[in-house]
């Protein structure tokens, strides 16, 4: 798994995870695991929280895509992470728009930015 990298791995709505599936992301690991969910209306916030937890103790995984609706939905899961890898990127969707004042990366640097003027 070295020589090959990490994975990108996505939750998102159905065009988005198509999008970055048609794009080549798309992977099994050595359990047949998924690197990517598509959060339909029926999906439960448990499973968005389960795949999430999953996605962060995977080996495999370098960087987690999430549509920033449903990074919403988990929140307090995203809030409580420090680590650096994987990676948590908030994307928009078509349906909703991006809100820098929302995105996890964002907020935790100017935490950090204003910490260090203090």
């Amino acid at each position: 798994m070295a020589a090959r990298g990490k994975l990108i791995a996505v939750i998102g709505d159905e065009d988005t995870v198509t999008g970055f599936l048609l794009g080549g992301i798309g992977e099994l690991n050595k359990n047949r695991r998924p690197n990517f969910l598509v959060v339909e209306k029926d999906t439960t916030i448990n499973e968005i929280e389960d795949t999430f937890r999953q996605f962060l103790q995977r080996e495999d995984i370098g960087i987690i895509l999430i549509n920033q609706y449903i990074a919403e939905m988990i929140r307090h899961i995203l809030d409580s992470y420090t680590n650096s890898i994987p990676a948590i990127l908030e994307i928009p969707s078509k349906e909703h728009p991006y809100d820098a004042a929302k995105d996890y990366i964002i907020r935790r640097a100017r935490t950090m930015f204003t910490a260090e003027e203090h």
